[in-house]
């Protein structure tokens, strides 16, 4: 089996005391994760620092070359020479971009060759457990490098026909090696994210992200918000994991417990585990708005806005009962990255669910070549079609919605929404983590495929439950 994630989608933490069990501590592969992590994020901050106060509106190229530097530091120090890897994707990438020009063979090529290198990262380093290898930052740089010649084909294009969103990241200089090597190195960013474009890095370098245009951006304070939000999910999810662990998934002890007991073990699970990510996403967007890269203009109230690089929005995340709302709150740099680059692009096959789904395959590939990938994402499409669809009946319906209104039922409906929530959103990230199919079908033949029964047969029954209930509505609207 290969393996291979931008993230730390799986991990063998400590053990978890169950029922007539032990706690025998140990430390996992996640635990692992999260000291490296740590050791390479908040190094960023004294980088950031230091280009923030001896740096700022200096010449850019040697933005270019400490940037540069401070990442292959980085890339060196948690990986040694495999760092070479990177480089060399880099250096062909400049090559693409200056041998074929603003052409679609530049973006194929570049596609095709980033992609492949991937892969065949992933095949060549896998074992049949998580490892913290060059593959792991390497995933950010593919899709960066890729969107990087998308930018730069648009920027040969005439304006008219770009779309406002296009305009603003199309490249239209002709981006030096130094340039190409400052972007995909910078050190709040190599090794987890998050995405950003060529012309915001471009702003960066020329000290133009910033609140108050000629002077140091006022993000001090924003900055040490996110680290501290970051550093409280770090203490919750070190403390809670100490209970809670993948392994404990695919123990006889977890197999032996009822079904319900089952079922809410996946549902915390799944909850603690997003934690990981939040942890780390929260620490690097610190480190981002420091330096001013996450500037995003201002609000209407003409207060300045350091979200431009927020992979989260926490509260949002902490609160959605939906799964389209944890989607639209997790991990929100890349959710962009492919619907700028795949989903849309893929506008010319005229079939929005179509785009849908390859985009999701897209992701799931990007991610590794388990099988456990594409099971997650093809869980994660179905349940948001059934979710879109059972939103739009309760609309539409004037009983379910006089129903769904009823203000003393309101806590009621929270809770139980947030349970199925919670409990499917475990559910699907159990192959994600476990990614070997051997493993990821014993724990769902443990709970009887529950989810994928439930929403398959969501997906056959609601059509005909529309049908009975909202006719009702539309012969209202014909009377009117």
């Amino acid at each position: 089996m290969t393996n291979g994630e931008p993230d730390p989608a799986r991990c063998s933490g400590p053990r978890t005391i169950l029922p007539n069990q032990s706690l025998t501590p140990g430390r996992g592969s996640a635990n692992r994760w999260l000291t490296r992590t740590f050791v390479a994020s908040p190094s960023g901050y004294p980088f950031a620092l230091f280009q923030r106060y001896f740096l700022f509106q200096k010449e850019v190229y040697l933005i270019h070359l400490y940037n540069t530097l401070t990442g292959l530091s980085i890339a060196y120090f948690n990986f040694g020479m495999q760092f070479t890897h990177s480089l060399l994707c880099v250096l062909i990438q400049f090559l693409i971009l200056r041998l074929m020009g603003r052409t679609i063979t530049a973006v194929l090529t570049t596609f095709c060759f980033q992609i492949t290198y991937l892969m065949a990262g992933y095949y060549f380093t896998a074992t049949e457990h998580y490892d913290i290898k060059w593959t792991m930052p390497h995933c950010v740089l593919t899709l960066k490098l890729i969107g990087l010649a998308i930018d730069y084909y648009d920027g040969g294009k005439d304006l008219e026909s770009l779309n406002p969103e296009q305009k603003r990241f199309a490249v239209h200089g002709v981006p030096t090696l130094l340039e190409v090597s400052g972007f995909s190195y910078f050190y709040g960013a190599f090794m987890v994210g998050p995405q950003f474009s060529m012309t915001d890095y471009q702003k960066l370098a020329r000290g133009e992200m910033t609140d108050v245009p000629g002077q140091r951006p006022n993000s001090l304070v924003p900055a040490v918000k996110r680290l501290t939000l970051g550093l409280f999910f770090l203490v919750t999810y070190t403390l809670v994991s100490q209970y809670i662990s993948d392994e404990d998934l695919i123990s006889d002890a977890y197999l032996e417990q009822p079904f319900w007991f089952r079922c809410f073990y996946i549902l915390i699970w799944g909850k603690v585990t997003l934690y990981k990510y939040v942890t780390c996403w929260l620490v690097t967007e610190g480190v981002c708005i420091l330096v001013g890269l996450g500037y995003n203009g201002q609000d209407e109230n003409g207060k300045p806005q350091w979200d431009a690089c927020a992979n989260m929005k926490v509260w949002l995340f902490e609160t959605t009962p939906f799964f389209t709302g944890t989607i639209a709150s997790f991990n929100i740099n890349t959710n962009a990255w492919v619907a700028r680059y795949i989903f849309k692009r893929l506008k010319f096959l005229g079939n929005k669910l179509l785009s849908q789904a390859l985009a999701l395959f897209f992701l799931a590939v990007w991610h590794g070549l388990h099988s456990g990938y594409l099971v997650c994402f093809q869980m994660e499409f179905l349940i948001v079609i059934v979710e879109r669809q059972a939103i739009n009946l309760v609309r539409d319906s004037p009983v379910l919605s006089a129903w769904a209104s009823i203000t003393i039922l309101q806590p009621l409906y929270y809770v139980l929404q947030q349970t199925i929530h919670w409990m499917f959103m475990g559910y699907s990230l159990v192959p994600f983590c476990l990614f070997a199919w051997d493993k990821w079908i014993k724990v769902y033949s443990s709970i009887y495929f529950l989810g994928h029964m439930i929403f398959f047969t969501l997906l056959l029954v609601l059509p005909y439950i529309r049908r009975a209930l909202v006719p009702w509505k539309e012969k209202l609207k014909k009377a009117e």
